[in-house]
């Protein structure tokens, strides 16, 4: 299995800025920002104390919040999920040094997919499959803060899958004051970056202001020497005040991204093909390839230039290899989204806020298929489609004038959403002690997922358009070749509610939300297996009816069997449930305090999941996936002074039905496992200490342990018994078992020095927490020949010595940055030139992956014997990498 979407990691650059004063927002909507406040401000403080701009907020949660000087301090450009890494309990893989190609998310050992990503509110997981795309987020100079939730989401979160935090991305608001921010920057790897902002000031009597902000970067990939991004960004934001606290704001968003997968190798280190074979195994991105052994060998080579095979007349022309490589894939996204925030305060003590928004994205991801020309005859009919994994188009492909060939396309895995919401919260002031609020959520995204083909240029194996969707190949039956073909509704409505009161010291947080889901899924493709294999015919009926004839479907409820293939049909899934939440502070004094909190999460199937389900016939349980659903405790301890802030929290999560998810560009979908009942607990904690002004540290760490109580079904005998692999009392792959973080930063006159270090614990790569080569078991009683399994073959232990093991090592990654203030030049008050250095001393290590089930072709179902397996495919860590940034501010 192979993962490259998603997310990032590394150590960040700076010592955490966390500010913590009441004002700012430190929840997600208009409305959960405003009611926080209540829990957060007591008696006249006002302001919660921070030691070099690190602070927890005093909330019921274990919660971070990072400004704008954290931020800014890392590499130019870089996606602020790198720089939340430095938070004691998120571990962030990043992908390059510039942010601009993805990662890996892990918060308290949760995937992106259980992370809430929010920006101004809305919500930024992906509404099918509810991945993160770090590479997509917004200019970090425009952002106010970043807060990270360790824990639970806002009550009012508008989300389907958030069991396991959140990040919420707030936009700065626009200056009372004319002005000009312009950044230049220039590193590794043939790296520019410029970015502006244009500040109007106040521009009537009311106080209506703007920004306007447009950024374009491009670099070339490390390793491969033939990857690049290029990316591009316009942002803007409208703030009209009313009176003191009231507000409207208006704020859009486009970023474009044009980028080549990289890096991506399996993780294996066995020099050749087999124990016996004296072939090469050599370091690069295809399934016979390895993993690097050195520093040096990150950096391969791929088959660049070439040129395709050459069309002949009349001749059966075959595919050569030219533009098939991973490396040359490429993952185009454009993403755009309008925002509004508001808040009115109706009369004393009663407070309306609402939060609209709409969302665009246009995005695809996948490799290169072989098209035929010919036509496939099954029966008495001839078909054009997608068939059992081939492309037959009835036509001629390359322009030869015949329909003999096989040609090499291009077929990603489009998507485009359409995606509507709003947020609306009414909160009234009982008295000063005693608040309440209720919400109501609105969320729809309309999301089409297809499969369009589009051809390749012959002189370099380069697509003619890397959104094929835009101009796709059609069959000699007049439809577009796809495969797949669906379309989706992924719906929420919600209604919360939530209480805060004061009892002296003790202040007291309720909440209580109903989410309501509905997936309305139309699947325009016959499903063909349980795995979401899929034969597409264009939705041209004729085939369809003709198609349907020749496979009949039938279900034995016996045996669980299907025969035959699902037609093309439409199913809608609805699930709900209420959630509480109960939060506590207690405060000892001044400077300690004590918080503990509950929650109950639940976690809506993906709609990768739901479709494979059409596999089955309704009424059956294996046609409605079930939700995860969790409980999660998190007690801890706050102290807070002028010199020391220190936190430490104790956390406990327990859920059912855990599912999983890890994408497969091989298979270019993802990839579901159901680990059934897990339990997840740990401790993480920070100390900040600031002895004199010039000098400050910081250090955090985290523990974490998840156990999987029980062996998993992967498969099924066909006499009905069951084939499991050996999880009971295993920790789930992907998730470090630790991690520790030290930062400092030193100031001396216009210069200032900063370095954070950051070591990530070892993963496991798959959930058995056995090297690549480990048995599947059949349970003694159910097999038809005699042994206990895990069963490892002698020949699977001696190849399994070479293979790099059951866990990818930890690693440190450290950062380092450096400011010159440029004032004492003459330059405008703001200016600066700061360099950076990413990964300093060039380790060497594991990247993002997504973890899983071993990996096996084939095994014995008398045995359970695994003979064979795939490792997995992770990514290679980014390389030192140095950067420089000249800001200018008028």
């Amino acid at each position: 299995m192979r993962l490259n979407f998603a997310l990032n990691a590394a150590a960040s650059t700076l010592a955490i800025g966390v500010a913590a004063i009441a004002t700012p927002a430190f929840a997600q909507s208009t409305g959960s920002q405003d009611f926080e406040q209540e829990i957060i401000v007591t008696g006249t403080r006002s302001t919660l104390q921070q030691v070099a701009g690190v602070s927890t907020p005093d909330t019921p949660k274990a919660k971070a919040v990072l400004t704008s000087e954290a931020i800014e301090r890392a590499a130019p450009g870089q996606t602020v999920l790198d720089t939340i890494n430095q938070i004691p309990g998120v571990s962030f893989q990043n992908n390059d040094a510039y942010g601009s190609s993805g990662g890996t998310l892990n918060i308290r050992g949760f995937s992106a997919d259980r992370i809430s990503l929010t920006f101004d509110g809305i919500p930024l997981n992906d509404s099918g499959n509810y991945a993160i795309y770090s590479n997509q987020q917004i200019d970090p100079e425009l952002i106010e803060q970043v807060n990270v939730n360790l824990g639970t989401t806002d009550v009012d979160s508008p989300t389907a899958s958030a069991v396991g935090g959140t990040v919420n991305l707030r936009t700065k608001t626009p200056s009372k004051e004319l002005g000009v921010l312009a950044s230049m920057s220039l590193g590794e790897y043939d790296f520019w970056r410029v970015f502006g902002m244009f500040e109007t000031g106040e521009l009537t009597s009311s106080g209506t202001r703007a920004w306007f902000a447009a950024s374009t970067a491009k670099n070339r990939v490390p390793y491969n020497g033939y990857g690049k991004i290029d990316k591009y960004q316009l942002n803007f934001k409208i703030f009209q005040p009313f009176g003191t606290n009231d507000f409207v704001a208006v704020s859009g968003h486009y970023n474009q991204n044009r980028n080549n997968f990289f890096g991506s190798l399996p993780l294996r280190v066995d020099t050749t093909q087999t124990p016996t074979s004296t072939t090469p195994r050599t370091v690069g991105s295809g399934n016979g390839n390895r993993f690097p052994i050195t520093n040096d060998e990150r950096f391969y080579t791929i088959n660049v230039p070439c040129q395709t095979d050459a069309p002949q007349a009349g001749i059966a022309d075959a595919t050569n290899s030219c533009g098939t490589e991973f490396d040359r894939r490429y993952n185009p996204s454009n993403t755009g989204n309008i925002r509004v925030n508001s808040k009115f305060t109706l009369s004393d003590g009663i407070v309306l806020t609402i939060d609209p928004s709409y969302q665009y994205v246009k995005a695809n991801g996948g490799g290169t298929v072989t098209g035929r020309e010919q036509t496939r005859v099954i029966g008495a009919n001839t078909y054009t489609g997608f068939i059992g994994g081939a492309y037959y188009f009835g036509n001629d492909l390359n322009g030869d004038g015949d329909t003999l060939d096989q040609v090499i396309l291009m077929s990603p895995s489009q998507t485009q959403t359409h995606r509507i919401g709003v947020i609306a919260s009414l909160k009234w002031e009982l008295d000063d002690n005693n608040t309440v609020r209720v919400a109501y959520t609105y969320d729809r995204a309309r999301h089409r997922q297809t499969g369009e083909v589009g051809k390749l240029d012959q002189l370099t194996g380069e697509p003619i358009d890397v959104f094929p969707v835009n101009n796709p190949l059609v069959t000699s039956n007049s439809f577009a070749m796809q495969k797949r073909d669906r379309l989706s509704y992924a719906i929420l409505q919600q209604v919360a509610a939530e209480y805060t009161g004061k009892f002296g010291d003790l202040t007291v947080n309720l909440g209580v939300r109903a989410p309501f889901f509905r997936r309305n899924l139309t699947n325009y493709c016959f499903t063909t297996s349980a795995g979401g294999f899929l034969d597409c015919f264009g939705q041209n009926a004729t085939l369809n009816a003709n198609y349907a004839a020749a496979n009949p479907y039938s279900f034995n409820s016996t045996t669980n069997v299907v025969t035959g293939f699902a037609a093309p049909q439409q199913r809608v899934f609805n699930y709900n449930k209420v959630l509480p939440n109960l939060g506590l502070v207690y405060r000892f004094g001044d400077n300690v305090s004590l918080f503990a909190s509950y929650s109950k999460g639940l976690s809506v199937p993906g709609t990768d999941s739901l479709y494979n389900a059409f596999y089955y016939p309704l009424g059956t349980p294996q046609a409605t996936p079930v939700p995860e659903t969790t409980d999660n405790f998190d007690a801890g301890l706050r102290m807070r002074s002028n010199k020391v802030q220190a936190s430490v929290s104790v956390f406990y999560n327990r859920f059912q039905n855990r599912l999983a998810t890890a994408y497969d560009p091989e298979l270019d979908q993802n990839v579901y496992r159901n680990l059934g009942n897990v339990k997840k607990y740990g401790i993480d904690g920070l100390i900040s200490y600031q002895p004199i002004d010039q000098f400050s540290i910081f250090v955090g760490a985290s523990w974490l342990k998840s156990e999987i109580r029980d062996d998993i079904e992967v498969a099924k005998n066909q006499d009905g018994t069951s084939i499991f692999a050996p999880t009971a009392g295993k920790m789930e792959s992907g998730v470090p078992k630790y991690t520790i973080n030290v930062g400092a930063r030193g100031y001396l006159g216009p210069v200032t020095l900063g370095i954070t270090a950051k070591r990530t614990g070892p993963r496991y790569v798959y959930d058995t927490n056995l090297p690549t080569f480990t048995g599947f078991y059949v349970p003694a009683g159910a097999r038809t020949s005699a042994g206990a399994g895990p069963i490892l073959s002698a020949a699977q232990l001696a190849n399994t010595a070479q293979i790099y093991g059951a866990q990818a090592p930890a690693y440190w990654m450290v950062g380092l940055d450096a400011r010159l203030d440029m004032k004492w030049t003459g330059m405008p008050e703001g200016s600066y030139l700061q360099f950076n250095v990413y990964n300093l001393f060039d380790q060497y290590y594991v990247g993002g992956f997504g973890g899983g089930l071993i990996q096996s072709n084939t095994f014995s179902r008398t045995t359970g014997i695994a003979t064979y397996g795939n490792p997995n495919f992770v990514q290679i860590g980014a390389p030192r990498t140095v950067s420089g940034t000249l800001v200018l501010k008028f």
